[in-house]
């Protein structure tokens, strides 16, 4: 899996896992903190879920993505 985030200098970051993700934008100004994260894997493992969003991601996603995933997930960002 591969996750982009961006950086302070408003890089974009490609990290190897959501959770690196959630470390990096957690770390940075309090803007960046801002940024949801949603985490998407092919791995359905409870307590790995549950600790993402405990970490801060925002949504979980399993793999295969539909579309109605994403429109569940942009309406409820957006709103």
């Amino acid at each position: 899996m591969v996750a982009f985030a961006y950086s302070a200098g408003d890089a974009v970051t490609a990290v190897d896992s959501g959770k690196r993700a959630l470390e990096i934008l957690g770390s940075e100004s309090s803007e960046l903190k801002q940024i949801p994260v949603v985490i998407m894997s092919s791995e359905n493992v409870p307590t790995w879920i549950s600790r993402c969003m405990e970490e801060g991601a925002e949504d979980f996603l399993l793999k295969p993505v539909r579309p109605s995933d994403i429109s569940r997930i942009t309406t409820r960002m957006l709103h």
